[in-house]
């Protein structure tokens, strides 16, 4: 479960640079809970196909973040936002993430 939620959350960061195919897959896969075989029938696409394609996207996100790293630096940041005591601040400084 847990990795599924960081899956999520890589991909609200980095699926700007998937493609359409790509975005759609992982949405049915991880956000509709679509198996692959369910898939397979809306997209008239081998079982198969679908597997490699949604572990495929899963693997571009974990690379995106090790090379780009946005969401180490937003929990950083979150962590760094925790220790601010003025609540004003802390409010402001959360809406930009």
């Amino acid at each position: 479960m847990e990795e599924i939620l960081y899956l999520n959350e890589l991909y609200d960061l980095y699926s700007g640079l998937l493609t359409q195919k790509q975005r759609q897959y992982f949405e049915d896969y991880y956000f509709h809970n679509l198996s692959y075989s369910e898939m397979s029938e809306n997209y008239q696409v081998s079982r198969n196909a679908i597997f490699k394609q949604v572990h495929f996207t899963m693997k571009k996100l974990l690379e995106y973040e090790r090379q780009i790293g946005l969401y180490a630096k937003n929990q950083k940041i979150k962590e760094i936002i925790s220790t601010i005591s003025d609540k004003s601040i802390q409010k402001q400084l959360e809406d930009l993430l």
